[in-house]
C-alpha cells in the first residue's frame, strides 16, 4: 500500500509571507489543483486537510520561567567571563523581554561594580537581568567578594558556571534571606541557574544543600537552625542550563540526549525529594539557527541560552576584530584547549581555530606540563619556541612577572610554587592562557596569533543561516534582534513542520525562514 502523496500548495500564493505571520492560524484546504490557504471562519469544513494555530514566539518555552524571572520570551544570553557578556549586552536583552548575564569571570572587582550600576541603572534593580558566579578553586575569596557584592546590591540571580561540586558560597547565596511566606510556603529571594553537563553533578544541583554545608554556614552565623529546616523543601538550583557542545568550558555534549536526560531526570528528582516548585532544564550549546532552537523546545527544553552567537553581537565587550573573526567562522572551526582556571587538573575550553594559532600553542604548553616537573626541565629546543613565539620573553622574565601579580592578588599560590616547580610551571604557563583572552578583548594586532576566543561550532551554523541576508553584516548584530530572529525563526520551523506532518507541502522547506529586521519582527 502506498501512502498519499502530500498535497500542494497553491504556488501562487504568498506562502512565505502567510508563515511569517506567525501569530495568525493557518487553515488549508483542498482544491481541484492541490491545496490553498484559507481564511479563518470562510471555507466549508469538509474540505479541510491542515490547521495550525498561531504559534506567538512567547509562547514558546516554559511560560512560568518567563512569570519567575519578568522576561516575555524564554531565551537567555549566557554569562561569557571578562565581560565579554557586557552590561550592554545585558540591558539589550532585557529591554527586549529576555534576559541576560554578566560575565565576571577575571573581571575587577571595581568593573564588576561599575556593570552592576549601569545595569541596575538601566532595568532598575529587579531585573530582569543575571550576574556570574564562575568557579576558581584558586581564588575563592573573589568568589565570596562577588557574593557579598550581590547580596548587598540585591541581585537576585545568579548563573553558577564551572562548578564541580556545591560549594558553601553558592549555598550561602543562594539560601540569603530564606523565610516562608504567609501561606507557609518557602520563599527564596535569591534564585540560581547552574550550567551542567553531565547528570551525576544536575543531582546535586537539583536537590536540597548538602548537610554537611548547611552545618558549616550555621557554625559561621550564616544561617539559623531554622533556616536549615525550611532549606530542605528547596532545591540548589531550580533552574539548569544543559551545557552542550558549547564554546568556553564544555564537555562536548550532544544536545539532543543532553537534555532529554536532564529533563527525564528533573522529573524523577522532583517526585522524589518532593519540591513543591518545578525542576527546569535548558539548553545551552549548539544553539544557533532557528531549527535547533525549535529542537529544543520540541525536546521540552524550558528555554534556551545563547553564547558564541551574542559574543558576535555588537553590544558584546569584545574587540571588533574578534567580531569579525567569528563573523567567518565555520562549524569546523573550533578546537579544544587547555582552560587558565582549570589548568592543573585539565579542565578544557572550546575556542576558535581560525585566525588564531591559541588552540594549538595552549595545547603545547599542556604537553609539557604533563611530561616535564619543572621549567628547569624543559627541552631547549620547546623553551626557545615558548620564549619566542608565545611569550616573547625569558621564562624568568615571565617568572617574575608573575611573582608580582600573584604576590598581590594571591600570595598564598607563591607560598606552593616555592615548594613545588611544577606549580611554579603552571602558574607561568597560566599566565600565556590568562593573558591571550584579554589580547582578544582588547584587539592588540600583534597578538592575533595567540587569540583566546572561546566558541562552539553553533557559531558556524549561525553564519551558514544568515548568510546573504542583512545579519551577515557584523555591524548589523544586534542582541535583541539576533535573539528575536531565533524565535521568531523557531516559530515558523514549528508550524512548517506542523503542516508537513498533516500532509501539506509548502513547496519549500527551511530556507524561507530567513532573517527579519526589527519592523519586520514586529509586524
Amino acid at each position: 500500500m502506498v501512502a498519499n502523496a502530500a498535497l500542494v500548495l497553491d504556488a501562487g500564493v504568498d506562502v512565505i509571507e502567510r508563515l511569517r505571520q506567525v501569530r495568525e492560524p493557518l487553515a488549508v484546504i483542498r482544491t481541484d489543483g492541490g491545496a490553498a490557504f484559507a481564511e479563518s471562519g470562510s471555507f466549508d469544513p469538509a474540505a479541510l486537510v491542515a490547521y495550525v494555530p498561531g504559534l506567538a514566539p512567547e509562547s514558546l518555552g516554559d511560560r512560568g520561567l518567563c512569570a519567575d524571572y519578568g522576561i516575555r520570551y524564554a531565551c537567555l544570553s549566557g554569562s561569557m567571563a571578562n565581560g565579554i557578556a557586557s552590561s550592554a549586552l545585558a540591558i539589550a536583552m532585557g529591554k527586549a523581554g529576555m534576559l541576560g548575564f554578566f560575565g565576571t569571570g577575571g573581571v575587577p572587582m571595581a568593573e564588576v561594580k561599575k556593570a552592576l550600576d549601569e545595569i541596575q541603572a538601566a532595568l532598575g534593580v529587579d531585573g530582569p537581568y543575571g550576574f556570574n558566579l564562575l568557579n576558581n578553586p584558586t581564588d575563592p575569596a573573589h568568589e565570596e567578594a562577588l557574593i557579598d557584592l550581590y547580596i548587598e546590591r540585591g541581585v537576585r540571580l545568579a548563573e553558577a558556571s564551572a562548578y564541580l561540586r556545591v560549594t558553601a558560597p553558592l549555598v550561602r547565596y543562594r539560601l540569603h534571606g530564606i523565610h516562608r511566606g504567609p501561606d507557609g510556603q518557602v520563599v527564596t529571594p535569591n534564585r540560581l541557574i547552574a550550567k551542567v553537563s553531565r547528570a551525576e553533578l544536575a543531582t546535586h544541583f537539583f536537590a536540597p544543600a548538602p548537610d554537611r554545608v548547611l552545618k558549616q554556614l550555621v557554625e559561621k552565623g550564616v544561617l539559623t537552625a531554622e533556616q536549615t529546616v525550611m532549606a530542605k523543601e528547596v532545591p540548589v538550583a531550580q533552574d539548569l542550563t544543559a551545557e552542550a557542545d558549547s564554546g568556553g568550558h564544555t564537555d562536548n555534549r550532544p544536545a539532543l540526549l543532553l537534555v532529554g536526560s536532564l529533563t527525564q531526570l528533573a522529573r524523577q528528582l522532583q517526585a522524589e525529594h518532593r519540591f513543591k516548585m518545578p525542576l527546569r532544564v535548558g539548553l545551552g550549546g549548539g544553539v544557533a539557527t532557528p531549527a535547533s532552537v525549535a529542537a529544543a523546545f520540541t525536546l521540552g527544553a524550558s528555554y534556551v541560552m545563547l553564547g558564541s552567537v551574542t559574543q558576535a553581537c555588537v553590544e558584546s565587550g569584545t574587540s571588533d576584530v574578534v567580531r569579525r573573526l567569528l563573523a567567518q567562522a565555520k562549524t569546523t572551526d573550533v578546537a579544544m584547549a587547555p582552560s587558565a582556571a582549570l589548568f592543573e587538573i585539565g579542565g578544557q575550553v572550546q575556542v576558535l581555530k581560525r585566525g588564531t594559532m591559541f588552540a594549538m600553542r595552549a595545547n603545547k604548553l599542556n604537553d609539557l606540563y604533563r611530561s616535564c616537573a619543572s621549567l628547569e626541565e624543559i627541552p631547549e629546543a620547546d623553551r626557545k619556541m615558548l620564549e619566542e613565539k608565545l611569550f616573547r620573553a625569558s621564562l624568568e622574565t615571565v617568572w617574575e612577572q608573575t611573582r608580582s601579580f600573584f604576590a598581590e592578588r594571591d600570595p598564598k599560590q607563591l607560598e606552593k610554587a616555592e615548594r613545588d616547580p611544577k606549580v611554579k610551571m603552571s602558574l607561568v604557563f597560566r599566565a600565556y592562557l590568562g593573558q591571550s583572552s584579554r589580547w582578544a578583548l582588547r584587539g592588540d594586532d600583534d597578538r592575533q596569533d595567540d587569540y583566546q576566543i572561546w566558541c562552539g561550532p553553533a557559531m558556524g551554523a549561525f553564519n551558514e543561516w544568515v548568510a546573504g541576508s542583512f545579519l551577515e553584516a557584523v555591524e548589523n548584530r544586534s542582541a535583541a534582534v539576533v535573539a528575536l530572529n531565533l524565535m521568531h525563526g523557531a516559530a515558523m520551523v514549528m508550524r512548517l513542520q506542523s503542516l508537513r506532518m498533516q500532509g501539506v507541502d509548502c513547496g519549500m522547506g527551511l530556507e524561507c525562514v530567513v532573517p527579519l529586521d526589527a519592523e519586520g519582527l514586529g509586524r
